[in-house]
């Protein structure tokens, strides 16, 4: 049987670890087992960071509703508590949203709350 050498396969191994690796610091794009090392290190990092980022989303959706809840006379806490005695069904990232884009139809959501936590 013919010996089978691994040159193209080799190659193309290592060409997509570097292109995967650009950007990275000093030799670890250059050079193959370096930039092995720092690929398996950025990829953990990626998945972790994935899953962090949701949090990080919902803490800045949060700071923006607490934000606008003040401006029309209410806490955070209240203004989520009334929603869900009035039945209305708006998660954190549209109402965050509407804090920025459309504060008037805010401002309505937040007397909608006012109103229900007076009736009970």
């Amino acid at each position: 049987m013919a010996r089978i050498k691994r040159g193209m396969t080799k190659h193309r191994r290592h060409a997509e670890v570097l292109s995967l690796t650009k950007g990275h610091y000093s030799v670890r794009h250059l050079l193959y087992k370096r930039a092995k090392d720092s690929l398996k290190a950025a990829m953990s990092y990626s998945t972790i960071h994935r899953r962090d980022r949701k949090g990080d989303f919902r803490a800045l959706w949060i700071t923006r509703i607490g934000a606008a809840a003040k401006q029309n006379g209410m806490n955070y806490n209240s203004l989520i508590h009334g929603l869900k005695l009035a039945n209305v069904e708006v998660d954190r990232k549209i109402l965050a949203d509407l804090a920025v884009r459309d504060p008037q139809t805010f401002a309505q959501l937040a007397s909608t709350a006012k109103a229900q936590l007076g009736a009970s």
